[in-house]
């Protein structure tokens, strides 16, 4: 199989490039990204000289690109990971948001419907907006709070609307609250044990009770190859987590690892349209496709502490 990996200098991006050369050893990888300050070859260093990997700049938004990539390598799958990410950012400046999370997402559809080629949209569970109790299975209404959830959301609606109207081969994967190595220092896991290392001050958003489900990066992948490879077209999937944790409890997990003091910890307000609790039903996904992630949030957090501390 040829897949193309768009964002694969990214996190997660990253991670499944890694995952996919280690478990098919007869599958090539294209890496597709434009290097944003959240892209750095020092994620996939390792992989360079790997003779199944290839690595190219370019940017989904490029319809040109996009359209002689999965040409010229005969691609057979597109798994999207390409995408801005960070709320924050999306509060100070929607723009590169709609961007590239709605209108490069449409140019991957448009190119994938032309080549006939599935397209793994991954997605978060951002989209469903804050749970205020239970789970939110795959039928949920999607209630989006920040403009970068609003954007994945729209970039949900128009894969989904693709397969309904022209039988598109699309999936999508909602994922829980990803950490593990190589994230972006601005995320709270790596923030917390950069600035720790630093003796710099380690800033919690309001009081530090928001809750989220944890999901190790490798698990996701998993989730995520599974349903590349099995999941059933015009299909959501949710991957859930480990455990369901609050801010501070993290913190708290990461300060027994590293020996901190209390007095490092700052809090300062809340972002804008915050939501306190995210929580997914995953049981779609195991059910269908054997999946339940296997590393614990402790285990998680050990391995990214030593990751990060080499």
């Amino acid at each position: 199989m040829n897949i193309l990996v768009t964002g694969g200098a990214g996190f997660i991006g990253s991670h499944f490039l890694r995952y996919q050369l280690s478990h098919y050893p007869t599958d090539r990888v294209v890496n597709l990204d434009c290097l944003t300050y959240a892209g750095n070859l020092a994620n996939v260093a390792d992989l360079a000289s790997t003779p199944r990997y290839h690595f190219i700049q370019g940017d989904i938004r490029d319809a040109a690109t996009v359209s002689e990539v999965l040409t010229t390598h005969q691609i057979d799958v597109v798994v999207n990971f390409a995408a801005e990410s960070h709320v924050d950012r999306s509060i100070e400046d929607p723009a590169p948001f709609v961007s590239t999370n709605v209108v490069g997402v449409q140019v991957l559809l448009d190119a994938c419907r032309r080549a006939r080629v599935r397209l793994v949209q991954v997605s978060t569970d951002e989209v469903y907006g804050s749970i205020a109790a239970g789970r939110a299975d795959e039928e949920a209404p999607l209630q989006p709070s920040s403009p970068y959830a609003a954007t994945k959301a729209s970039a949900d609606l128009l894969a989904m609307a693709a397969h309904h109207t022209f039988g598109q081969d699309v999936v999508i994967t909602r994922s829980a609250n990803n950490y593990g190595p190589n994230q972006h220092p601005e995320k709270l896991v790596p923030m917390i044990i950069t600035n720790a290392r630093q003796q710099r001050p380690l800033t919690i958003q309001g009081a530090g009770d928001d809750i989220r489900d944890w999901l190790y990066v490798v698990d996701n992948c998993q989730a995520i190859d599974l349903v590349m490879r099995k999941g059933v077209e015009g299909e959501v999937y949710n991957i859930g987590g480990f455990e369901r944790r609050t801010v501070l409890e993290v913190v708290a997990s990461l300060q027994a690892l590293l020996g901190f003091p209390d007095s490092q910890v700052v809090h300062v307000a809340e972002r804008l349209g915050h939501d306190h609790r995210y929580a997914v039903d995953d049981t779609k996904l195991r059910r269908a496709l054997g999946w339940r992630p296997s590393t614990s949030l402790a285990a998680g957090l050990t391995q990214t502490v030593r990751a990060l501390q080499h």
